[in-house]
């Protein structure tokens, strides 16, 4: 009978491996209205493949090199602006039409511009994937970033977007680290947007006056941490509440709200917040590993978003991030500032110190 237990908690690398390959090359009908979000979905398979350290296996060189191409081919770089709502960074897909060969978009495109949130998840999988970034025009995406930032201090996802709200303070705040240059962002601003979005209950919503939401209140702390700001945003006081509300979330795996189900994705928005705050040594693990694991899928494998439900990129990935958060043998430690790991935010780091010896 013990053994029989032990079956039905192993994690069944293989299958989430596999699960993750197909996602790169291959999705259901379903999911066709997600071809505006390619990039993202690119960035929830690689971080997955990189938290089961298993980029080099699963992905032949050819193969990665086709996935870093494919990602070149999607920046907006200057002269393909065609109008001055545009901005520089990536798009999330070739939706509008530019070829898969990063050399041959030389045209201006009605209506191309980059999204912030696509910026993001592009130089994030670029990192995971061992990219030096040196095609990338560095200097037009923070120019870029600038144009976006609201006078309430949040981030529009593109200038013509009405769209703005916390998580795209912190795609910004991603991007400025990553690129480390943080001229593209009022920082004073963006803290005090944060702050005022605090609710009377402590956690954090997307906005100023809105429900606390757990992956808002990761967005927030990440910022404030990327920042240098979280000690010094809110008060002692303000920073313990912010912690209580996130370890009350915990049911079995954790809720995104109070008096909600629990949820794959909140075991890393919330267990990541924890982490930055210092808290996540009170996190019941036990609970949040079981929970976790019965939302595998039994025969295709990944994770969903609850048990018996349909596994997705998303959910696999934060699913396993949420898991080496926990401490689980076997996967690779997570930096979770950028939902990165710890071997890929290394690779950063070196491109940091390589630029500030150019410089």
């Amino acid at each position: 009978m013990e053994e029989e237990e032990k079956e039905e908690v192993k994690l069944e690398v293989k299958k989430q491996i596999k699960f993750l390959q197909r996602s790169l090359s291959v999705l259901p009908y379903s999911a066709r209205s997600l071809d505006v979000n390619r990039m993202t979905i690119l960035f929830f398979s690689v971080c997955g493949l990189d938290i089961l350290n298993s980029l080099d296996t699963a992905l032949r060189p050819y193969e990665r090199e086709q996935i870093i191409e494919w990602i070149y081919s999607q920046q907006v770089l200057p002269q393909h602006i065609a109008g001055p709502d545009a901005c520089c960074g990536f798009r999330g897909g070739g939706y509008l039409g530019v070829p898969f060969d990063s050399t041959k978009h030389s045209m201006p495109v009605p209506c191309d511009t980059a999204h912030v949130a696509m910026t993001y998840t592009a130089l994030a999988v670029l990192i995971m994937l061992g990219d030096d970034l040196s095609r990338i025009n560095r200097s037009a995406i923070s120019r870029s970033l600038r144009n976006l930032q609201r006078e309430d201090g949040s981030f529009q996802s593109m200038p013509f977007c009405g769209e703005n709200d916390m998580r795209f303070v912190y795609s910004a705040s991603c991007v400025c680290h990553i690129l480390d240059d943080w001229s593209g962002i009022d920082v004073e601003k963006a803290v005090q947007f944060i702050r005022r979005s605090q609710g009377y209950d402590y956690g954090i919503g997307q906005m100023p006056h809105l429900e606390s939401h757990g992956g808002s209140t990761f967005c927030a702390v990440a910022s404030l941490s990327l920042m240098g700001r979280l000690d010094s945003a809110f008060s002692p006081e303000e920073r313990r509440g912010l912690a209580r509300w996130c370890l009350r979330r915990q049911v079995t795996g954790f809720q995104g709200r109070p008096n909600k189900p629990s949820d794959t994705c909140y075991s890393f928005w919330i267990g990541a917040s924890l982490e930055l705050l210092g808290w996540f040594q009170y996190v019941n693990k036990e609970w949040n590993r079981g929970f976790l694991l019965s939302t595998r899928g039994k025969m295709v494998g990944g994770f969903a978003k609850w048990p018996e439900s349909h596994p997705d990129p998303l959910h696999t990935c934060l699913g396993l991030a949420g898991l080496s958060l926990n401490g689980e043998p076997g996967l690779n430690s997570l930096d979770p500032h950028l939902t990165l790991t710890r071997r890929a935010s290394e690779w950063m780091d070196t491109l940091h110190r390589k630029w500030r010896t150019q410089s």
